[in-house]
């Protein structure tokens, strides 16, 4: 398997000790641990396996993974495992993509208060979104809603924002009819922003009164309510972003659009360029510009990259796929069947084979790269362990 030339983990292996050594007791935990993490991704810390290709006899020796949620490499097998779950839960509907934003005052306090904030964003967008929905002077139903958490904007800056993914109708309020949105309109973004802006100052300032935001540097006068009222007056009248998309063309539009989407982390290693002992060179988009001018390139400080990803690494716990409505969690299952019924749309054809497998030969996600075949399992060894096959320096793949 081809890997890119240049990893987010090489800048770490390369450059992370002297930034913690820098940066000593200013990193959290969880920052340190996702360092180490993919510091040791797909390397022999970890362990692995020998494969041997069942056609060729090819040997290829793969390291494990980190699995982290932040690890570049990582994602695209998470991304596949839970895209495959959704793939079974796509209604024959148009499907609608919204996307929340916060204002810039209001992302520096979040900065701040990650935990408490983006969970606020992730209630108030999707509270939203549900009572408008369900208001019958727009579309009178109960809706469904996949939210997605992102923290950054292209160059890596805090820009917390919420992906939003919605079928194109919902269930009547007694569940016996199909409520589909006009061919190309949602709801009305104006109505949402208005809405959205009142629950999330609403929570923001219930969340000041329980004591349970923190604040620090030229922000610190805010931990007074005065201070902290007359800081949020002029929000309160300004617009905050929210915009609907254009319908996706289709159901596999929308998984294409989840891949890329739902288990992105801060940067991709696809787009670093170089690095040397001093800076990262990586591409940018500036979405202020249509067409191919659009991308760019950005340099920075090698230490200033690392606290860019670093600043995106969520807080233990925290989740940044929700399912809300028609998908929450607890009827998921019964509602999509209700939905499927009232479109007289058949079930997704499950495989339902039984087949005792405990004796099959493990094989591995990737193809054998000399002919394409099989590879098989045939060794595994634990962390900072070695394999006793010794397969030529060409066949260790860690990408």
């Amino acid at each position: 398997m081809s890997r890119p030339s240049l990893e987010v983990a090489d800048i770490l292996r390369d450059h992370g000790p002297a930034w913690r050594l820098a940066n000593a007791g200013h990193v959290s935990l969880d920052q340190l641990k996702v360092m180490r993490a993919i510091e040791r991704c797909r390397t022999a810390a970890l362990g692995g396996h020998v494969a041997r290709c069942a056609d060729c006899a090819h040997e290829h020796i793969a390291y494990n993974s980190c699995r982290n949620r932040h690890c570049p490499k990582c994602q695209a097998g998470a991304a596949r495992d839970w895209l495959a779950a959704r793939e079974a839960e796509l209604l024959p509907v148009g499907y609608f993509h919204v996307v929340f934003t916060l204002p810039a005052p209001i992302a520096d306090i979040v900065w701040q208060n990650k935990r408490e904030l983006y969970d606020l964003l992730l209630r108030a967008s999707a509270k939203t979104t549900l009572t408008i929905a369900a208001d019958p002077k727009h579309l009178g139903a109960r809706i469904g809603i996949t939210s997605v958490l992102h923290t950054w904007g292209s160059a890596m800056t805090h820009h917390p924002h919420v992906h939003m993914i919605v079928p194109g109708g919902g269930l009547s309020a007694d569940g016996s009819q199909w409520v589909a949105c006009r061919a190309n309109f949602f709801l009305p973004v104006r109505v949402l922003s208005r809405l959205f802006r009142r629950l999330f100052l609403q929570g923001l300032a219930k969340l000041h009164r329980a004591g349970r935001l923190a604040f620090f540097g030229d922000h610190a006068r805010l931990a007074d309510r005065a201070a902290f009222d007359a800081f949020l007056e002029p929000l309160r009248k300004t617009d905050w972003v929210v915009y609907a998309k254009e319908p996706f063309a289709g159901p596999r539009a929308v998984l294409a659009y989840l891949a890329r989407y739902t288990h992105r982390v801060a940067i991709a290693n696809s787009r670093l360029i170089r690095a040397d002992a001093d800076s990262v060179t990586f591409r940018v988009k500036d979405y202020r510009i249509e067409g191919p001018g659009r991308y760019k390139t950005m340099t920075l400080q090698t230490h200033e990259f690392i606290r860019r990803f670093l600043i995106h690494v969520l807080p233990r716990g925290q989740h940044r796929i929700r399912h809300y409505g028609l998908l929450g969690n607890g009827n998921r299952a019964a509602n999509i069947a209700r939905v499927r019924e009232l479109l007289a749309a058949p079930a997704p054809t499950l495989n339902t084979e039984t087949a005792d497998t405990a004796d099959q030969p493990r094989v591995l996600a990737l193809p054998c790269p000399c002919c394409g075949g099989r590879l098989v399992i045939v060794e595994t060894f634990g962390p900072g362990g070695a394999p006793q096959h010794r397969p030529t320096p060409e066949a260790i793949d860690s990408s």
